[in-house]
Parts: structure tokens; C-alpha cells; sequence
């Protein structure tokens, strides 16, 4: 078959963007597409096969749109581009990564896969989301800055965000100190997650005036919760009553978004988590949404997606039986 060129003209003030720093960003996309890439200038070549071509002209084309919108395009940018072309979604990688949620000293928050758009627009049009997925996903960082953002347009008058103080091996009882420094530790990662999106200097006055609350789930019964965005982090962690409770203390003008991983449940005891058989149950409910999020979703450091993937298919074999071993007088017994 013929090969077939193609030249695409980058905008003169997007062509440092689309390159990238020292031209990582077309190092990555020459490694990426089957088609042939050269750069002159302003110019882009695509040689190759014609259907090579085409797609490189999509990807290529993708990436001076994505450029002119975000100057920050890095290589991993130009990755997960590619990559949802090539899964063929039938979106548009610009329209996606470029969709911004938060902004703060110069960092903006957006989402950066196809999934997590999907997220982030259902936690814009239910009032119930669950956000399902591995480690990495993005399921509470993001829920966390469309709360941030709905308390800065007043979408909302406070934010809660809650955990099960639930053990992963180790045991409440020996760390030290009072039950707010024991249960400290179980919500770290929650107020890590504020001190990124808020001045650290304005949360301890917020948290003081109750508009940013921070606690373990215990305290949310008998509560309810109005006008507010709550988020129930960790929540495989919650077993089927507690998710009952939580989620029925839903007030007039409120939001909650539940994130967890079944993957990785610590409850004692085999006892069955609640995020397992919430989706049986509220199958079919009005207004409440299961946004599910895949290995292909991680944006962590690259090797977290692989690792997920492969402890996914260690737990889909037959359990492995290792062979008991026979004593040495056990084995001249039966030669007799």
C-alpha cells in the first residue's frame, strides 16, 4: 500500500507547549504513534500508512487544541491523549483534560480520563454518587474539589468529609495519646487533601466555625446533614448498616459522594462491606449514580496501574494449594 503524508500547522504560540520541555512531549508522541513525525518549525509531517496517517492527524490535532488550553502539557498529557484515542471513546481528549474544576496558585484541578469526567459531570447532576475504583483513581481528590468548589460559589454553606476508623493491620488502641489523636491518623489523608486545595492558614478557621468538619462516621449518626457537601471516604470499610445510617443522613440542599475500593476491605471478622451490596440495593433509585473507575483511570506513577492489574488477575486463578510436605519416617513406612 502507498504511504500518504500529512502536514498540520501548529499555532507559533502553542508550539512550545506542544513540544513540551526539551521536546519531551514529541519524543513521547513519536514512541506512541505507528506513523513517521517530523518537525520543522511550526510544521508537523506525518508519514505512513494511510490509516496510521489519519489516526496521527486525530492525535496530533488533539494535541495543539489540548496545547492552546493548558501551556502545562506534559508528557504523561500527551499519554493519556493518545491512549483515549486509541481506545477509540469517541470523545474528544481536549474536551476532557481540559475541563477545569478548581484553580489554586497557578494549579488546576481537572480530569484527566475519560472515567473521571464522567465522574466529576455525575457528581454535577445526582445528589448521590459513588465513586468505585483502585487506589490512584482520583475518586476523593476529586470529589474533594468539587466540594471545595461548591463551597467557594456558595453552592453550599459547609463541607463534610468523613472515614470509618476502621484498622489496616494495625491496632487503635496502641497508638498514643487522647481518641482524637488515635483517630488522627484515619483522617490524614483528608485534611492532606484540603491543605492542597484551600490556604492552610484559612482551614483551622473554617473547621472552627463548622464550615469545613472533619470526623470519623460514628459521629454522623442521629445527625442530619442540610446544605452541605459530604463525602464518605474509604467507604469498603463501612458494613452494611453503617452505609444504611450514612447515607440516610442525607438533608434538603446536600450532596454525598462515596468513594471506596473492594478491593481492599479491612473489616474484621469477614464481616460483608457495605459499598459491596449498596449497588444491589439502590439499583434503580432516582438520582443516585455508580461511577466506576478501572486501572486505566490511575493517575499516580505509572507502575501503580500495572500493579492493580496484576493483583487483579493473581486474585481471578484458582487458589493455589501448596503441597504438604511428608516427613521422612512417613515416606519409609509406606515403602514397606
Amino acid at each position: 500500500m502507498d504511504h500518504v503524508t500529512s502536514t498540520l500547522v501548529v499555532p507559533e504560540a502553542d508550539v512550545l507547549p506542544f513540544l513540551g520541555s526539551a521536546d519531551a512531549n514529541l519524543r513521547v508522541l513519536e514512541e506512541l504513534l505507528t506513523a513517521d513525525v517530523h518537525v520543522r518549525g511550526n510544521e508537523v509531517r506525518l508519514s505512513g500508512e494511510p490509516a496510521d496517517v489519519a489516526s496521527a492527524e486525530r492525535a496530533v490535532s488533539e494535541l495543539i487544541e489540548m496545547a492552546r488550553r493548558n501551556p502545562e502539557l506534559t508528557p504523561e498529557g500527551v499519554r493519556r491523549t493518545v491512549g483515549m484515542l486509541t481506545r477509540d471513546s469517541g470523545s474528544s481528549p481536549a474536551e476532557v483534560l481540559s475541563l477545569d474544576i478548581l484553580s489554586r496558585r497557578g494549579k488546576t484541578i481537572r480530569p484527566k480520563t475519560l472515567n473521571q469526567k464522567h465522574y466529576v459531570d455525575a457528581i454535577d447532576t445526582h445528589t448521590v454518587v459513588f465513586g468505585i475504583g483502585p487506589a490512584g483513581t482520583g475518586k476523593t481528590y476529586l470529589a474533594m474539589a468539587k466540594a471545595v468548589h461548591a463551597l467557594q460559589t456558595k453552592q453550599v454553606s459547609r463541607i463534610i468529609l468523613t472515614r470509618p476508623a476502621v484498622e489496616a493491620g494495625e491496632r487503635l488502641g496502641f497508638l498514643p495519646g487522647t481518641l482524637n489523636d488515635k483517630i488522627d491518623p484515619y483522617l490524614r489523608p483528608l485534611y492532606d487533601a484540603l491543605h492542597a486545595m484551600m490556604d492552610r492558614e484559612a482551614i483551622p478557621k473554617l473547621m472552627e466555625a463548622g464550615t469545613i468538619e472533619v470526623a470519623p462516621l460514628a459521629y454522623m449518626r442521629g445527625r442530619t446533614l442540610n446544605d452541605a457537601f459530604i463525602i464518605l471516604d474509604e467507604a469498603q470499610n463501612t458494613t452494611g448498616e453503617q452505609m444504611k445510617m450514612f447515607l440516610t443522613r442525607l438533608g434538603f440542599g446536600s450532596k454525598i459522594v462515596v468513594t471506596g475500593d473492594v478491593t481492599q476491605v479491612d473489616l474484621p471478622g469477614g464481616s460483608t462491606s457495605g459499598l459491596r451490596v449498596v449497588q444491589d440495593i439502590l439499583e434503580g433509585v432516582d438520582d443516585v449514580h455508580f461511577s466506576i473507575l478501572t486501572s486505566s483511570d490511575v493517575v499516580r506513577h505509572r507502575l501503580v496501574s500495572d500493579i492493580v492489574d496484576a493483583y487483579e488477575r493473581f486474585e481471578a486463578e484458582p487458589v493455589r494449594v501448596p503441597p504438604v510436605p511428608v516427613r521422612r519416617q512417613q515416606r519409609r513406612g509406606s515403602a514397606r
